[in-house]
């Protein structure tokens, strides 16, 4: 089984529209929608939902009413200024999105009012697709610690792949280069890093290539929208190249991709302006996977 992440600086590179298009190319795959802050893939690949359990990660103060004698305490001890004093009576009260889980209230509290229960920061899914079977997640907006969803929700992919006998798993990994971009990252087998022509692409070219080389993951590079500027695409050929890395090609701008989108479909299963572009890197993607099994 290989894991093909799919990966960007920041959002909105196109990251997840390729992911969509190389599940249309390769059925059959197993999907795995690691961007779990801002999971978007279902809304081109319609999944039909078969399994869905709630994700628990770190805990939560709750206050016992009938126990709490509203002194305080627990108040001048909190640095995130979760807790409040309430009602007639001044009875705490926990703010649910500035709570850390430190645990400090609880132990200043004179009364034991204070209990730390888990945190439900999400939930998990496993659904049917028509390129094939999908893990994919929701995190409850506010929440952290999506760096253990997104591990979870590789787990449930590897099972997928396990139970359908399917060679590939492809990866919508997170943007950036924090926690959750590092859990879906580590221990793939390829990854593909979509680049914009922009200065700022190239510097998250150079941060999300130093990343993949510490995580000793082979790396190819592809330019999407070349097109709005082709001196800096050439730029990011040239660093790429420089820097040891495979470039896997250019996808132009293509307005199409919208419209097909609008229609829960793919750019190349409408068969847009770009879609030969697509194909052409997923075609060189492709490749370097099948190299780096066979080892040549």
């Amino acid at each position: 089984m290989k894991e093909l992440i799919i990966l960007s600086g920041k959002g909105g590179t196109g990251k997840t529209s390729l992911t969509a298009c190389f599940a249309s190319l390769a059925r059959p795959a197993v999907l795995a929608d690691c961007d779990v802050d801002a999971a978007n893939l279902h809304l081109i690949l319609a999944p039909e939902t078969e399994r869905c359990e709630t994700f628990s990660a770190g805990r939560e103060a709750h206050v016992r009413a009938d126990a709490c004698r509203g002194c305080g305490r627990c108040v001048a001890a909190c640095r995130f200024d979760a807790m409040r004093l309430a009602g007639l009576h001044g009875t705490a009260t926990v703010d649910p999105l500035g709570c850390e889980g430190c645990g400090v209230c609880a132990f200043v509290c004179p009364t034991d009012a204070i209990a730390f229960k888990e945190r439900m920061v999400g939930s998990v899914m496993t659904s049917r697709t028509r390129c094939g079977a999908m893990a994919h997640a929701r995190l409850t907006p506010g929440s952290d610690n999506s760096g253990k969803l997104v591990s979870w929700v590789r787990q449930q992919a590897r099972r997928l792949s396990v139970e359908e006998k399917c060679q590939l798993v492809l990866i919508d990994g997170p943007p950036g280069l924090a926690c959750p971009t590092m859990a879906a990252l580590a221990g793939c087998s390829h990854a593909l890093i979509v680049i914009e022509p922009t200065m700022s692409g190239l510097h998250d070219l150079d941060r999300i290539l130093a990343l993949t080389q510490h995580f000793e993951v082979s790396t190819s590079v592809c330019v999407n929208k070349w097109d709005i500027d082709a001196e800096k695409s050439v730029a990011v050929e040239r660093r790429v190249r420089a820097a040891g890395g495979h470039f896997a090609g250019r996808v132009r701008y293509d307005s199409g991709v919208t419209q097909a989108q609008m229609r829960a479909r793919t750019a190349v299963e409408d068969d847009t302006a770009s879609a030969a572009d697509i194909r052409s890197v997923w075609r060189q993607v492709a490749g370097q996977i099948a190299m780096a099994e066979t080892g040549y």
